[in-house]
This record gives structure tokens, sequence and C-alpha cells, in this order.
């Protein structure tokens, strides 16, 4: 009987859990808080849960793990070191756990992403398979170790490059890497595109097996942005112990309580694709397409428990949603509605459009020759991160990040503000913040990686 390792992705938060099983009994590993996904898998697989294991819990999302532990009866493990308020079983390094006679888990403590974080190390019949690193030792980088605050950064790095060469001694080359960050998570130090690696290919592509510790910490710590201001409440959320999740339909708004609830400022979310919101939207709403990674986005602007009501095209959509926001700690949205903009308007006064351009586009109105129908550049906004901005950004742009906009948009000199970001999206919910703000706005929606040959002067570039 064959060791099984199943994953469990959430593309949209860039995060991976993993289901591991023997045919007959399995454990899981960093559980998202939408446990159906995989209680759902183990029951197709005719599998039974024993087993839930947490690499860290100051993460970038709500664990699933208690929660799953109490429906099916498993067992609960967790750092030793973090302090829960619930029953677990704590785990210290170099303790075993055994899922059944046919495979095992050493823990290894790895700290650098978190303080007290830990590894597990699968073994089957013929010796060690792979190693669940979590935040520790991603696909070509490794966890970022500033979020537990910039004064621990530093140390947490050498932390992290240590616990990383520790691995990599411990675990034959052969073994499989099971991170649960990297995938385009903002947990990950950088960025990598393998879907899969090995010890031995970490060893040839990672930066931490490569290079010396002063190097590498100067490596990492240059390396960091920004991450989403909703990680704070994650740590403390998850050694508090969530709950089962509520996915139960969302209370129907009519027309009256949507205007009501834009009037006041509220969070109207239109989950359609920015194309649609460009075409046709209800004034006052604020577009976080469901195309692109929303819950990210909107968990980061929104303030932190401000009501956030949904606009979908259908159930499904409004679904969908709720569910990607329930992971990061949003539970429950105060209201939704579906359909068209027409039917949330209930007056055709009431409904907006955006102006939506090309780089190109840009490149003619900065020359005086805005295409037919375009306002003229008053402003250029560029809302990309700080990382991106520094690699090279169009001359003469103003930048201000996109989650620092909502409370920067008097900081936008007055005119028609053209904005653009890396490829349309964040742009798309920029533009709806500003025109929210009564301002009048042009959304780029274009790979910045065009512009140069657009005719746009590209500055700071580095190359």
């Amino acid at each position: 009987m064959t060791v099984e390792v199943e994953v469990v992705a959430t593309s949209s938060l860039g995060d991976r859990s993993y289901l591991v099983h023997d045919g007959r009994v399995a454990v899981v590993v960093d559980p998202q808080r939408d446990i159906d996904r995989v209680v759902a898998l183990a029951g197709r697989r005719d599998v039974r849960i024993t087993h839930v294991v947490e690499t860290h819990l100051h993460n970038d999302y709500v664990s699933g793990g208690l929660a799953l532990a109490r429906l099916t009866g498993a067992v609960y493990a967790v750092a030793a070191a973090d302090h829960v308020g619930f029953d677990r079983l704590p785990v210290r390094d170099g303790d075993e756990i055994a899922l059944s006679d046919q495979m095992w888990l050493t823990v290894v403590a790895t700290p650098g992403h978190t303080f007290h974080h830990v590894s597990y190390v699968l073994h089957g019949p013929d010796g060690p398979i792979g190693v669940f690193t979590g935040g520790s030792l991603l696909f070509g980088t490794t966890g970022r170790t500033d979020l537990l605050g910039k004064q621990h950064a530093h140390t947490l790095a050498r932390h992290q490059h240590a616990s990383v060469r520790r691995l990599a001694d411990l675990v034959p080359d052969g073994a499989q890497v099971w991170p649960t960050h990297g995938f385009g998570s903002f947990c990950s130090a950088t960025q990598a595109d393998a879907p899969s690696s090995t010890i031995g290919r970490e060893k040839t592509a990672n930066p931490a097996l490569r290079l010396e510790t002063d190097d590498f910490v100067v490596q990492v710590l240059a390396g960091l942005d920004a991450y989403p201001a909703y990680y704070a409440h994650m740590g403390v959320r998850n050694a508090e112990g969530a709950e089962l999740v509520d996915l139960t339909p969302v209370r129907i708004a009519d027309a009256a309580e949507l205007r009501g609830r834009i009037d006041a400022q509220e969070w109207v979310v239109d989950l359609r694709s920015r194309k649609a919101f460009a075409h046709r939207h209800l004034t006052g709403t604020l577009s976080f397409g469901l195309d692109g990674p929303m819950s990210t986005w909107l968990g980061w602007m929104a303030p932190w428990g401000a009501p956030i009501t949904l606009l979908g095209e259908s159930a499904e959509q409004v679904a969908e949603a709720q569910r990607e926001l329930a992971r990061i700690g949003i539970d429950r949205p105060a209201a939704a509605a579906t359909g068209a903009p027409e039917q949330w308007a209930g007056d055709e006064s009431l409904l907006g459009e955006l102006a939506v351009a090309t780089f190109a586009d840009l490149a003619a109105a900065r020359a005086g020759r805005p295409p037919h129908g375009l306002p003229p550049v008053d402003v250029l906004l560029d809302v990309r991160m700080g990382g991106e901005w520094q690699q090279g950004h169009l001359d003469g742009a103003l930048h201000i990040p996109l989650p620092d906009l909502p409370e920067r948009v008097a900081d936008v000199p007055g005119g028609v503000v053209w904005v653009h970001c890396q490829s349309g999206y964040r742009a798309s919910i920029a533009a709806s913040v500003l025109a929210r703000a009564g301002r009048v706005v042009v959304h780029v929606d274009d790979d910045f990686d065009t512009a140069r040959n657009a005719g746009l002067v590209v500055a700071g570039e580095q190359r």
C-alpha cells in the first residue's frame, strides 16, 4: 500500500494544503478555513482523517485545523511553544507522530517565518518521502521574515537560513518539498513558478542553500515589500481557535438598501469582471472582480470589521466570494444582491461607466493626441507596490500603492486621472475608488511590459 500526497490548492491566496493517506487513514497539513473541500476529498478516497497538523499559526488565512479536528475527532498537532486557547497535541523538535504502520511524521523546528514554525518530514515504509515546509523552504525561495514586525525581521532571517540548511541536511536530495506558501502568497519572500520541487533541486536553485548567512539576510530583507493588513488578525484568530465557518447564503438587499449603504460610504463590492464594471456599474460601488485576487486586496483595503456588501451576476458568484472572504476572517457579508447593475440601481441615473485605455492610448494622449472619446491626461497614477515601482515606472507618474489609496485620494491632484498597474486588475480597483470620490478616471487596462513599446519613457528601470 503506497503513501499518497494530494494537494488542495487555494490559488486565490497562493497557498496549498495537503491530504496525506495510505488508503486507510489520513493526515491533513495546514488546512484552510473551508474544510469541506478536504473532507470531500477524504470521502472520495475513502480514508479517515485521524490527524491534523499545523506548521505555523501566524498565517495568511484563518486555519480550519481546529474545526476539522473537532469535526473528525482527529488529533490536532500545533507547536508546543505556541500559546493557544484550545486543547492540542503540543509538538516539539524531534517528536514523531505515528499515523499508521505505513507512515509517520517527524517534527523539525524550523524558525524563520515565525519563531515557533515547525516542518514535518513524511516517512513511508522505504524511508523519508518528503517534507511539509509551511513557510520555511519554498520553491526557489523562503517565507518572508517580517510578519511578526520589522524589529524581528533580521533575527528571523538568520533563523530562516539555518532552518532551511538543516532541512537540506536532514532529508535526502530526492525527497519532495511540499510548502504551504509560494504560489502568489504575500507570505513568500519572492515568487516562483515551479509546480513541484525536491531537496536536490532546491540545493541548486534556492538562495538559502546557495548563499552564506549574511548575504542571504541582506537579499531577503532588501526584497521585502508591504503585505496585507489583515495578516495582523490571522495569528490571533488561529491561536484562539476558529469555529466552523458559516457559508449559508447572505441576506439579499434591494435597490433602496444598496443606495443607503453606498450613501453611507460602506464597501459595496462589484464582483463582476473589470470589463463588465467599466461598461456599466452602480455608481459608488467598488470593483473587486473574482477574475483576480479579490479577497487579498479587499481584505487589505477595507477597514477591518467594516460591513461589506457583495454584488454578483449570480448566487454562485456571491457564494464564491463569500467563501474566499471567510478564508481571511471576513465571515459574514452584510448583504448581497445578484443580477445586473440596472436591477441594483432601480434608476438609470444611478448607473456609471469608466473610460478604458491601453498604454498606446496613454502615449498618444500624453503627446496631445488623445484617441477619440478619451479625455486628456492631467494626472498619471501608478498604484503598483513599492518594489514594482523601484523596478521601473513611467516618467512623470505619481505613485500611490493601491492599499494606501483610500486614505490618500486627496493627495491625487485635480483633473482627469489615468490610472495603471501591472496588468489592469489593481487599476480597476483604484479607478473605482477614485470614481466613488467623484473623480474623472481613465482605467489603463493593459500589461505594463507593453508601455515601452508604446513609446512611453520608463524611468528608474533596473536591467
